[in-house]
């Protein structure tokens, strides 16, 4: 047990951790404008996996000519790529007045299947891709150095709250997401305030797929989102669809994740309860948050098509 708690407070845990955090950081801050803005954005998972692709690829084809610039190029286009798969789940929701879960479950399901087509015919494997040789650099000092969609994650934060609550911007777009109808008494643009605000998070969930693909392991593999767009829907609900409620939420889901690879292989727990720790304080954190607090017209389709 002492040897547990001495990794716990260790660099080492300390890294897992934040690494941890990132991903579900920038997701859950993508999934809080989409749904601010009234569109559920269950999609979350598969635009991270679309993202760590496209990433990785990208990387991995133009690295011999763009060397150590090769890895930016792949965090624009996975953005982007996902920021466009995002953009198809608007136009179902919003154009089409689509099934906002049902948009989100097609996306994901084609993001599991999808990647294994394209890595069969780029690479003649359905499982990875090969391994970039010049990821994301890692900045920081000693044994804290992280990739830049750390520091971009961290930055998002107090982006996002002012963006939020301080701008034009923010105001029409709780004003979509809660009353769509006076909002367009006002003036506002209604369907395209939900188009930016679900393609916005479809870019950071992206980038969240490249930080794990070029940013942590330096190649894509299958699948590699291991859920956690869900984990950050749930830290979406859990922080009460707030910029400061999403960071606490996701610190909390990010330590519990360090936790479960930190324990994983000891005798402390059963393997199999560690593995799933996680996941299970997600579907505690549903059933008992509930949804009390979210925007009044979340998931309900506005005007004609």
């Amino acid at each position: 047990m002492d040897s547990v708690l001495s990794q716990i407070i260790s660099v080492t845990f300390l890294v897992t951790f934040i690494r941890s955090v990132t991903p579900l950081l920038l997701t859950g801050l993508g999934g809080l404008f989409s749904e601010r803005s009234g569109v559920v954005n269950i999609a979350l998972d598969g635009l991270i996996i679309f993202g760590a692709l496209a990433g990785a690829v990208v990387t991995q084809v133009t690295e011999p000519r763009l060397g150590a610039l090769a890895p930016w190029l792949g965090w624009v286009t996975g953005a982007l790529v996902a920021g466009f798969i995002a953009w198809i789940h608007a136009v179902l929701s919003i154009r089409y007045r689509a099934d906002q879960v049902i948009s989100g479950t097609a996306i994901n399901l084609l993001a599991s299947g999808v990647p294994s087509v394209i890595l069969a015919a780029l690479y003649g494997t359905s499982t990875e891709s090969p391994k970039v040789t010049n990821p994301l650099p890692l900045w920081g000092m000693g044994d804290l150095k992280f990739s830049p969609p750390v520091y971009f994650a961290a930055l998002m934060v107090p982006v996002a709250w002012y963006v939020l609550y301080r701008t034009p911007y923010g105001l029409r777009l709780r004003a979509t997401g809660e009353q769509p109808g006076a909002a367009a008494s006002m003036g506002v643009n209604v369907q395209r305030m939900r188009y930016s605000a679900v393609i916005l998070s479809g870019m950071l969930a992206g980038t969240a797929g490249v930080f794990m693909s070029v940013g942590n392991l330096s190649a894509y593999t299958r699948n590699m989102s291991a859920g956690m767009g869900f984990i950050a829907l749930a830290a979406l609900i859990f922080g009460q669809w707030k910029p400061l409620g999403v960071l606490g939420a996701t610190l909390l889901f990010g330590f519990l994740q360090a936790l479960s690879l930190t324990l994983d292989g000891r005798d402390i727990l059963p393997s199999s309860l560690v593995t799933v720790l996680p996941y299970l304080i997600t579907i505690l954190v549903l059933v008992f948050t509930g949804r009390s607090a979210a925007p009044g017209a979340l998931g309900k389709p506005y005007g004609d098509r």
